[in-house]
């Protein structure tokens, strides 16, 4: 296949790298434990080019198995009424965290081999060390009430909260801070709230407020 899948744009690679993940999980599901080159085939990738995205097939295999167990955006918000960003976005955090509970030692190794690859020497032209789950999510919690916020502040409000929600966060409320899993939702649930407060900071019934 072509390096144009290497060197094209990030969402491109990131493409490329789900369908590794999910030809990945199918062939798992069918009771396999497939190499890496089967899974290239089965994705209809060539075997270079799935090996700059994973080093060998075990972090592929451990990465494939937790990304089915989170969810996409619109399963989880499917019948979901509430419109209020704070309430959508708990739901993702809610979500994550019982995926993290039921698989945190699965996360703690994937986070050692995308650590390896930041390594100097481990780097593969521009290849994405791991796959971007919480974005979409946090995208998907923020979209009914975008209209609320200017668009830097929305801009500002879904980087930070990629610091709040996921595998980082949990290594530090356990590893640093030392907190039990309840303390750690009520940090979250907080911080999810502080930064949605403060992202709506400057605007007024859902438009800028002018500046003076």
């Amino acid at each position: 296949m072509s390096s144009v899948e290497v060197i094209g744009r990030p969402n491109q690679r990131q493409r490329t790298r789900k369908d590794l993940l999910q030809a990945a999980a199918k062939l798992m599901r069918q009771g396999h434990s497939p190499t890496l080159e089967e899974v290239a085939t089965e994705a209809m990738i060539s075997r270079a080019t799935a090996y700059r995205y994973f080093a060998g097939v075990e972090p592929l295999l451990l990465e494939a198995s937790l990304d089915v167990e989170v969810l996409e955006p619109e399963e989880l918000f499917r019948n979901v009424a509430s419109v209020d960003p704070a309430e959508r976005l708990e739901r993702v955090d809610a979500m994550l965290h019982n995926m993290m509970v039921a698989n945190e030692a699965a996360l703690r190794r994937m986070l050692i081999h995308s650590l390896q690859r930041r390594l100097p020497g481990g780097d593969v032209d521009g290849v994405p060390p791991r796959q971007n789950r919480r974005t979409p999510l946090i995208e998907a919690a923020l979209e009914p009430a975008r209209r609320e916020f200017e668009p830097r502040a929305l801009d500002l409000l879904r980087k930070a909260l990629a610091l709040v929600l996921g595998t980082e966060a949990m290594v530090v409320f356990k590893d640093v801070l030392r907190l039990d899993d309840t303390e750690a939702r009520t940090v979250r649930r907080w911080a999810i709230r502080a930064l949605v407060a403060a992202a709506r900071k400057g605007t007024a019934r859902g438009k800028p407020r002018r500046a003076r």
